[in-house]
């Protein structure tokens, strides 16, 4: 496979070389398409930033005790969650004094996600890190402080409390 990756990057090179040798003999139209065509070896080297699916791992930001959480179920849909979905989760890990312990599966609103996600004005919200907050089954808060920014979109899927609690909202 990577044997496979290599020689497509290679080609991709050759192609671009080739296509610069020919536009000094006067082949102009064909340089500037291959020089703006993104290439096959970007894809490979960047992160693909996807929904939240299972077997993700989250940054727990509220004081409940948890650090980190593994996504077991998005209660969105089959893709996965974005921002302000709820989701389901096992904790991976927690502090020793915390209100929720390791192994414990709990819900989660995800307040930060990696994926983009366009506004109406036509901008565009990108987190570096996915991140939730953790609630019971009925919705309320478990942790009492919310820590990092929080987009406002959370305010259409009716979160408010997590909003009220947050540091900053973007």
């Amino acid at each position: 496979m990577a044997a496979f990756l290599r020689s497509k990057c290679s080609s991709v090179g050759r192609t671009l070389m080739g296509s610069l040798g020919n536009n000094l003999y006067g082949g102009v139209n064909s340089s500037v398409e291959s020089v703006t065509r993104p290439s096959h070896c970007d894809a490979i080297t960047q992160q693909i930033r996807t929904f939240i699916q299972m077997r993700t791992n989250l940054k727990v930001v509220d004081n409940s005790g948890a650090k980190r959480v593994m996504c077991i179920q998005s209660l969105r849909g089959k893709k996965g969650a974005r921002l302000g979905d709820m989701i389901i989760g096992s904790v991976k890990e927690a502090q020793p004094r915390g209100k929720v312990k390791k192994g414990e599966v709990v819900y989660g609103v995800v307040v930060r996600a990696a994926m983009k996600k366009g506004r109406n004005d036509g901008s565009e919200i990108q987190f570096d890190d996915n991140a939730i907050v953790l609630v019971n089954n009925k919705g309320e808060l478990i942790g009492t402080r919310v820590f990092g920014p929080v987009p406002h979109e959370l305010r259409k899927k009716k979160h408010l409390k997590i909003l009220a609690l947050a540091e900053h909202i973007v």
